[in-house]
């Protein structure tokens, strides 16, 4: 049974830091790109960081330089790093783990709110 789970979610002040963490487990963690995803009320589904499975990295325009994703492969878990946290940063944050080869192997977390007010 494949289980993504988020946590690390939370209420923070504008300019403040998070960090999410998406443990996983029933997949061969090393064989899966790692995407987190974030969606805000009303919007669609936007993707915010991918790492590979040999840990090239990709960032959307809106978070590069203040956001960092990273995976810790012994620990089958990939983390979000968010520091200098905007308002319309706000959304639920969202794991994905696709396989490398077999993109029939897809699998998606529940989900962690994160909300950027003062």
């Amino acid at each position: 049974q494949v289980q993504l789970v988020e946590s690390g979610g939370g209420l923070v002040q504008p300019g403040g830091s998070l960090r999410l963490s998406c443990a996983a487990s029933g997949i061969n963690f090393g064989l899966y790109a790692m995407t987190w995803y974030r969606q805000a009320p009303g919007k669609q589904r936007e993707l915010v960081a991918s790492i590979s499975s040999s840990g090239r990295t990709n960032y959307a325009d809106s978070v590069k330089g203040r956001f960092t994703i990273s995976r810790d492969n012994a620990k089958n878990t990939v983390y979000l790093q968010m520091s200098s946290l905007k308002p319309e940063d706000t959304a639920v944050y969202y794991c994905n783990a696709l396989h490398f080869y077999n993109k029939d192997y897809d699998y998606w977390g529940q989900g962690t709110q994160v909300t950027v007010s003062s």
